[in-house]
C-alpha cells in the first residue's frame, strides 16, 4: 500500500496543474494551427459593392472565429486572362466568380471545380429559381451558386435626350433607336458612348441582335449544329444590322480605343447621352465620373434593348446570371461562407442597398431604386434570359465573338466573315 503525505499531495497537485496548462497550451495552440482562410476572387466592383462584402465576411467571421475571409478584386478584362492561370497556380482562389455556361464547363473539365450537387441538396438550392442555377448546371451537376441575374439596357441621360427631342421610353424598336441615333447627332449630342476596346461591351451589340433574331432556341440550335449552325442567317443578319448601326456614326471618337471603365465614367460625366450596359453598371458610372456623383437620379433611365419586327427573341432577355464557383481542394468552410454569403438575407439587404438584383426568392421584394426594379420587371416578362455569349459559347469561342464584333463595328470584315469565324472556333473549341 502505498501512502501520500502533505508534501507528496502538493506536489501531485502541482504536477496535475502543469499537466492541465500544458494540455491547455497544446489545445490553444492546436486551434491556432487549426485556423482556416478563404480567399475569395471577384471581378472588379463598386466600393458599396466592396463594403457590403466587408460586413457580410464581418459577420460570418464573428460567428465562426476560427475561419478568416478575404476577397480579391480585379478588373473584369483582365480577370478573364489571368483566371485561368491562377486555377492552374499555387495561388488558386478558393472561391472564384464566374458566369457559368460553357466558360465553366471548361473549368470543370480541366478539374479545377468542386461539384456542389449534394450541398446544394441541402435546403441551398431550394432559395433560387430552376432559371437561376441552370446556367451552373452541367450534365445533372452543379458547380457554382448564383449571386444575381444582370440584364443589358440603354442606360439614358434623360437631360440629353429630352435636349434633342426624345422620348426614350418610347423606344421600343429598332429602327426607332436608330433615329435616335441620327437625331442626337443632329442636335451635337454623341449617341451612345462604348468601351470597344476591351470587346466584350461591343459584343452586347451583336449577342443582343443574335439573341432578338434567333432568339435562344435558335442559339441552343446553333450550338447543336442545327439549322446552319451558327452560319444561320439570323446570325448573318446581327452581323448586318450591326454594320448598318455603326454607319450612323453613333459612337464616341476614338471608341476602339476606350475602355469599358473609360467609357462607363464617360457616361456618368454626360458625354454621351445613351451607354449599352449592364444594370450592374448604376453605381460604377457614378463612381467612375470626375464629379464621383455621376448622372444625377432624376435624368437616369434604363430601358430595355429594342424590339425587331419578327424576331423569335423579342420576348427574351439578355445579360449574365452571375455567381461563385468553389475550386477542387478548397476547404469545407468555403462552401459553408459561400452558402452564408449567398442566403436570403444577405441578398435581401444587397437589394435593398441597390447594389445589384439578387435572385434568391422573395429577394426582389426589398430593391429600391426604380433601375433595380425595371430590370427585376423585364427579368419577370422574359420567357428566356440568354446568357452572354462571350460566356456561353466557351472562353475560345467568345473571344471569337467579342472579336467579330469589334471588327463588324469597324467595317473590316463582312458579316458573313464573321459568322464563319465563329462557326469554325465552335467546332474547334
Amino acid at each position: 500500500m502505498i501512502t501520500f503525505n502533505k508534501r507528496d499531495g502538493a506536489r501531485l497537485r502541482r504536477s496535475y496543474l502543469m499537466a492541465a496548462m500544458a494540455a491547455a497550451s497544446s489545445l490553444t495552440s492546436g486551434v491556432a494551427v487549426a485556423d482556416t482562410t478563404v480567399n475569395v476572387l471577384r471581378v472588379e466592383v463598386s466600393d458599396a459593392e466592396k463594403q457590403y462584402y466587408n460586413e457580410v465576411v464581418a459577420e460570418y467571421e464573428a460567428r465562426h472565429p476560427d475561419v478568416n475571409v478575404e476577397f480579391d478584386y480585379i478588373a473584369n478584362e483582365a480577370y478573364k486572362t489571368r483566371l485561368p492561370t491562377l486555377l492552374q497556380s499555387d495561388q488558386r482562389p478558393d472561391i472564384f466568380y464566374s458566369w457559368g455556361g460553357e466558360g465553366l464547363r471548361d473549368k470543370v473539365n480541366a478539374g479545377f471545380v468542386r461539384d456542389l450537387t449534394e450541398p446544394m441538396q441541402e435546403g441551398w438550392q431550394a432559395l433560387y429559381p430552376d432559371s437561376a442555377v441552370s446556367p451552373f448546371t452541367l450534365d445533372g451537376r452543379i458547380y457554382g451558386a448564383p449571386l444575381y441575374a444582370t440584364v443589358v439596357g440603354f442606360w439614358a441621360n434623360t437631360a440629353l435626350t429630352e435636349q434633342a427631342g426624345i422620348d426614350v421610353e418610347a423606344i421600343e424598336t429598332w429602327e426607332q433607336l436608330e433615329n435616335a441615333v441620327v437625331t442626337l447627332r443632329e442636335a451635337g449630342i454623341t449617341p451612345v458612348v462604348v468601351g470597344a476596346k476591351d470587346g466584350w461591351p461591343m459584343h452586347f451589340y451583336w449577342g443582343y441582335l443574335a439573341t432578338r433574331l434567333a432568339g435562344g432556341n435558335g442559339i441552343e440550335a446553333a450550338k447543336a449544329g442545327e439549322e446552319g449552325g451558327f452560319t444561320n442567317e439570323d446570325f448573318v443578319r446581327a452581323g448586318e444590322m450591326l454594320q448598318e448601326f455603326a454607319e450612323l456614326d453613333p459612337f464616341q471618337s476614338g471608341f476602339m480605343t476606350t475602355t469599358y471603365e473609360r467609357a462607363s465614367g464617360m457616361f456618368g460625366d454626360g458625354e454621351a447621352a445613351l451607354h449599352l450596359m449592364g444594370d450592374w453598371d448604376y453605381l460604377p458610372s457614378k463612381e467612375r465620373s470626375v464629379s464621383g456623383e455621376g448622372v444625377p437620379d432624376e435624368d437616369l433611365a434604363f430601358i430595355r434593348f429594342p424590339e425587331i419586327p419578327g424576331g423569335a427573341g423579342n420576348a427574351h432577355s439578355f445579360g449574365g446570371m452571375n455567381g461563385f464557383a468553389v475550386t477542387q481542394g478548397a476547404p469545407d468552410e468555403a462552401i459553408d461562407f459561400l452558402r452564408f454569403l449567398l442566403n436570403e438575407d444577405n441578398q435581401r439587404e444587397a437589394a435593398r442597398r441597390g447594389i445589384f438584383v439578387p435572385v434568391a426568392k422573395g429577394s426582389e421584394e426589398a430593391l429600391m431604386t426604380p433601375y433595380a426594379r425595371k430590370v427585376a420587371d423585364i427579368l419577370a416578362d422574359s420567357s428566356f434570359h440568354q446568357v452572354f455569349l462571350d460566356q456561353a459559347l466557351g472562353t475560345s469561342v467568345g473571344a471569337t465573338v467579342n472579336n467579330i464584333s469589334t471588327d463588324l463595328a469597324q467595317g473590316v470584315i463582312t458579316p458573313e466573315e464573321a459568322v464563319e469565324r465563329i462557326a469554325e472556333a465552335w467546332q474547334f473549341r
